[in-house]
């Protein structure tokens, strides 16, 4: 093994797992970033006894892509590694065909691994695709979270993301794969202008002489991934003292969100839109002041999904009833991705929104505390158009209302946001 080998066996070896997974997938495409972490991990788990696994996403998008998965099935099996071919089918031509075709590709992934019992997944991002991510960002004005680019280790569905290779260049891996004799194929989407990271990538190569390099900009991310995770533990300590949790909704000490430093108000309400209403994605900023202003003025107002009320000198953060008003669920099965609703064996009975049809049918809901809009939106018991229980609004008539035993603690996740 050359030098460069092993300076990149070390590398990588060091931003992994201490100790390493028992069983390793790594996704690869065919392009040298990927065939080169293939190729490192080979050597790694030989010496170290780690069972390794490849799979390449086939996302059909090019007549080529078929062939060139084939090819990596071939380079994994001389290396005596078992490969898979994940096929996506899922796309209507419909939105953002990058990020549909990235969404994809994670959840086919992860979908792979659990299958195999795998306990991460190894990804090829450099130091270029990072610096990319930063400049890319920079163009948004993106604030510290956003200029931490990608994170090292990540958990997607149940199943470790890592990246090792995000303090290494691409010039060094394709050395490396010169050196050994091996070879990758160019995709030629890398040379496409009318992508942003390609962009981003040809601004970059003109920057090295005001020292703007692959290395200094990751470096940015790595401090800026620092400082991220001070304000998300500031943000954390933060929220336990002005939010608590009831029945799925948030309820603020409006004075004391306040008194906390704006970028702090910030991360909490986001976590806080994730956790009650999911997806992936912050609100956009716009958004975030407006609801932010509605929670300092003491007012009503709406984001992502959520509905913010304010309740005496509380403000609550609760589930929006136009988001859930057509949901519909059987008794025992999730409702709102996030509850389930159990109770008596009832012929017909559905889980739906509340609603204003189901509160009106309610004498007691004020004993619960809970504004009147955070109960239109919780779960209730129909058969029809009759009310047979709200658990979350003061009636549960045997019914309970509760959410999957893997809900993660609202304060909990704010470390993740």
């Amino acid at each position: 093994m050359t030098s460069n080998a092993e300076t990149l066996r070390q590398t990588i070896r060091d931003r992994l797992p201490d100790p390493l997974p028992r069983r390793l997938g790594v996704a690869v495409s065919g392009g040298g970033d990927s065939i080169a972490l293939l190729c490192l991990l080979a050597d790694t788990a030989r010496t170290e006894r780690m069972e390794l696994f490849a799979a390449t996403v086939d996302h059909g998008l090019r007549p080529e892509s078929a062939t060139e998965a084939e090819t990596v099935a071939a380079q994994a099996q001389g290396w005596n590694i078992p490969h898979e071919t994940l096929k996506w089918d899922g796309w209507d031509g419909t939105g953002n065909l990058q990020d549909a075709a990235r969404r994809a590709r994670y959840h086919l992934l992860t979908e792979w691994a659990k299958r195999l019992g795998l306990d991460a997944i190894a990804l090829g991002h450099t130091a270029d695709d990072q610096a990319e991510t930063v400049l890319m960002r920079l163009g948004r004005a993106a604030g510290v979270s956003g200029l931490s680019a990608m994170a090292p280790e990540r958990r997607e569905k149940g199943v470790t993301l890592l990246r090792p290779l995000l303090s290494t260049t691409r010039e060094d891996l394709r050395d490396y794969l010169g050196a050994e004799g091996v070879e990758w194929i160019e995709d030629p989407s890398n040379h496409d202008q009318r992508f942003d990271r390609i962009k981003a990538r040809a601004a970059l190569s003109g920057l090295d002489q005001i020292g703007i390099t692959a290395h200094t900009l990751s470096r940015v991310a790595e401090n800026m991934a620092q400082a991220r995770a001070a304000l998300a533990q500031y943000a954390q300590d933060s929220a336990r003292r002005v939010a608590r949790v009831e029945g799925g909704d948030l309820c603020l000490d409006r004075a004391a969100f306040e008194a906390l430093p704006e970028e702090i108000r910030r991360r909490i309400l986001a976590a806080a839109v994730l956790w009650i209403a999911g997806g992936e994605y912050t609100p956009r900023h716009s958004a975030m002041e407006q609801a932010l202003k509605a929670i300092s003025m003491g007012k009503t107002g709406t984001i992502g999904g959520c509905i913010v009320v304010p309740n005496g000198k509380n403000t609550w953060i609760c589930r929006e009833l136009k988001a859930v008003a057509q949901q519909t669920a059987s008794t025992g099965t999730m409702w709102d991705g996030r509850w389930i609703v159990t109770g008596p064996i009832t012929k017909g009975a559905e889980i739906r929104a509340l609603g204003e049809d189901g509160i009106t049918q309610l004498e007691d809901w004020r004993v619960t505390g809970k504004p009147r809009a955070a109960l239109l939106s919780s779960p209730a018991v129909w058969t029809g158009q009759t009310l047979l229980a709200a658990p979350l609004a003061g009636w549960p008539n045997q019914w309970r209302a509760e959410m999957p035993p893997d809900t993660p603690d609202f304060h909990a996740t704010i470390l993740s946001h």
